[in-house]
């Protein structure tokens, strides 16, 4: 009998609940489009901080910043020597200059330290370094006395007399700079590697602990035009290449990847690491396993996700901050009017039916019977818009994740100082091989669409039926039957 007259009341009034229901569906798509977009923005964000850490990384750490007092020791400062005597004049020279990064370096036994600690899975070590490449000749010039011939002059060559000029002559050098990261083979699933992939060649075997091989960065192959198999001379040691890597970011951790060993050698840093690389045994448990390495291991910063996402700026952070606030706002703003509306609408229709329940409830139906009819119909209005609002939030979802809008997220360099969010030498946090100003980076926003979300819109499709047959089933259940009976003409 319920369900008879529930279909038989629900085809009488397609109108009323189509309008009911169209209502509920708007809501419940806005809330899906707001959440997919949320969603995306989350993706687009670890997509962004993986180019800082790395795929699997949950927080680094690094050297707490020293504030170096007046007349202190001061780092040392690339310095380049050249030969120029008039034999080596026209013959080009160069010299490499390797400096770690931001000049702050950890024991690499700190890296077994930070694994000791409770919470903690793995962690490895890493050294930034920044290389310096400075190549070029010197020319002679010649002497020209006055009203007569020239002869050689300038560097390591005869002194000018009185009367005559050197005329030409110089030096012409090119400045090179690029990074390099010294990663731990034995543990290719952490470190800033992870967040490139191999495109050609292969990656580093856990053998190869101290071996002359490289992995080149996809960009700088192509700057430098190598190709897997070349070889690349860094300060007189020539390393081959095994393979070139394609950041996934689109921003890489360093143009070149060497051996930790062959790193340190390079630097003449033996025994030292600029970041070391941290997993932790559980997601939940991030700022305990923070908290445990900074009490426990001192002299150390430690940085985590939630640390590096409020570094990001730029059109990302401005769009996650609109769809996490204003989103939301107007998600639940949306929602409440289509619940009232939808209780209006079914408390307005019930008023129209005083005779219709009266005469039910002269027939013997009590309140609780006519409150359910109600509130039934409401519901199934309610799941009616949710199946309308799911498919409207789908396609709407849909359109975002195929026009693809590029946001950008601008990766400015930390602030530094001890406890801080900076790098080392006030670099941008987490990032091996980072340089201090901001970085812009491209990511193109999606919209997912994940099951806790459909399953949201059923739910609020249910309530909101259930708030509008509450609305009406409140009214039907004061009607009395003599009222009714009374309008029978």
């Amino acid at each position: 009998m319920f369900f008879t007259y529930l279909r038989r009341e629900l085809r009488r009034r397609r109108k009323a609940a189509l309008v009911v229901a169209s209502g509920l569906a708007l809501g419940i798509a806005l809330v899906i489009v707001v959440s997919s977009v949320s969603s995306g923005m989350g993706k687009a964000q670890e997509k962004v901080l993986q180019s800082l850490y790395g795929l699997g990384t949950d927080m680094t750490v690094t050297k707490a910043m020293e504030t170096s007092e007046e007349g202190g020791e001061r780092p040392e400062r690339p310095r380049f020597s050249f030969d120029a005597q008039a034999e080596g004049s026209g013959e080009e020279q160069s010299t490499d200059h390797v400096m770690v990064q931001g000049f702050q370096s950890l024991a690499d036994s700190t890296v077994d330290k930070v694994g000791e600690q409770n919470g903690v899975a793995d962690a490895v070590g890493g050294l930034s370094l920044q290389v310096v490449k400075v190549s070029g000749e010197f020319t002679r010039g010649r002497f020209q006395q006055d009203g007569q011939g020239g002869q050689d002059g300038g560097p390591g060559g005869a002194e000018p007399s009185e009367g005559g000029r050197v005329q030409g002559g110089g030096a012409d050098f090119d400045v090179n700079s690029y990074s390099v990261y010294g990663t731990d083979v034995t543990e290719p699933e952490l470190g800033p590697l992870t967040s490139s992939r191999i495109t050609d060649g292969r990656t580093f075997k856990a053998s190869e602990t101290d071996a002359k091989v490289a992995v080149v960065d996809s960009a700088h192959a192509k700057e430098k035009e190598l190709e897997t198999g070349d070889t690349v001379t860094v300060k007189g040691t020539k390393f081959k290449i095994i393979g070139i890597a394609t950041a996934e970011s689109g921003d890489a951790a360093a143009d070149l990847y060497l051996p930790l060993k062959q790193a340190q050698t390079l630097a003449d840093a033996k025994d030292k690491v600029t970041t070391i690389y941290v997993r932790a045994t559980d997601s939940q448990q991030i700022d305990s396993v923070k908290s445990a390495i900074q009490k426990n291991v001192s002299g150390t910063t430690v940085t985590t996700s939630a640390d590096l996402a409020d570094t990001v700026s730029g059109s990302l952070s401005t769009a996650s901050s609109l769809a996490t606030g204003v989103g939301t706002w107007l998600s639940v703003a949306v929602l409440v009017t289509a619940f009232l509306v939808a209780g209006l609408l079914t408390s307005s229709a019930v008023s129209r039916r005083v005779r219709e329940f009266g005469t039910l409830k002269a027939l013997g139906w009590n309140s609780g019977r006519v409150t359910g009819q109600v509130v039934g119909e409401a519901v199934v209005h309610g799941l009616m818009g949710g199946v309308l609002g799911i498919a409207l939030g789908l396609a709407g979802a849909y359109a975002v994740t195929a026009i693809s809008p590029t946001l950008q997220a601008e990766l400015g360099g930390g602030a530094g100082g001890s406890g801080g969010m900076g790098g080392p030498g006030g670099g941008p946090v987490g990032g091996p091989g980072r340089e201090a100003a901001a970085k812009t980076l491209e990511v193109a926003l999606t919209a997912p669409v994940g099951l806790t979300t459909v399953a949201l819109a059923v739910g609020l499709a249910v309530a909101g039926g259930l708030v509008a047959g509450a609305f009406g089933g409140w009214r039907a259940s004061r009607l009395r039957p003599a009222d009714a009976l009374r309008r029978v003409a």
